[in-house]
């Protein structure tokens, strides 16, 4: 359990990936609960109203739904999880649980690692070639699905 004197398991810089990301500054063993995404809770009414999809556009918001009711918007209110970036080979994830989103490690991480997770991203529409190209991936995995969306079963 962190405590509040403890240095900070992560900081914030530019990442290779997309904009800036969150970077491990000592080992991290896998299973370590890092921090919690945290930010404005609203319905996916409101977000769809603050966030319209523009056609053709890239989508960039710091939206998380918990679930069907509630969605927490990190750019109001939000902490340092809205930096850590999408990754389709991820060393994190992100664990709902009592409400609350958590970012969990995965595996072991060596400092100076970016801290990345899959964002699963799910639109109520078909997951076809454009909408894939509204939702980009530049995580450089080898197995790289060049989208965040999640592959809809």
């Amino acid at each position: 359990m962190a405590h509040l004197h403890d240095p900070p398991v992560f900081e914030i810089r530019r990442s290779g990936i997309q904009g800036m990301g969150g970077f491990a500054t000592h080992h991290i063993p896998a299973g370590t609960r890092l921090i919690e995404y945290a930010g404005e809770r609203i319905t996916p009414a409101q977000s769809d109203a603050r966030y319209p999809d523009a056609p053709g556009a890239r989508h960039h918001t710091y939206l998380f739904a918990i679930d069907d009711e509630v969605v927490v918007d990190a750019a109001v209110n939000g902490n340092d999880a809205r930096f850590l970036n999408h990754s389709c080979a991820p060393n994190c994830d992100a664990v709902i649980e009592d409400g609350r989103i958590w970012i969990e490690t995965l595996l072991d991480i060596e400092p100076g690692e970016e801290l990345v997770y899959d964002y699963a991203y799910v639109l109520a529409e078909r997951h076809t070639p454009a909408a894939k190209r509204r939702f980009p991936c530049s995580c450089g995995a080898i197995t790289c699905r060049g989208t965040i969306l999640a592959k809809k079963r």
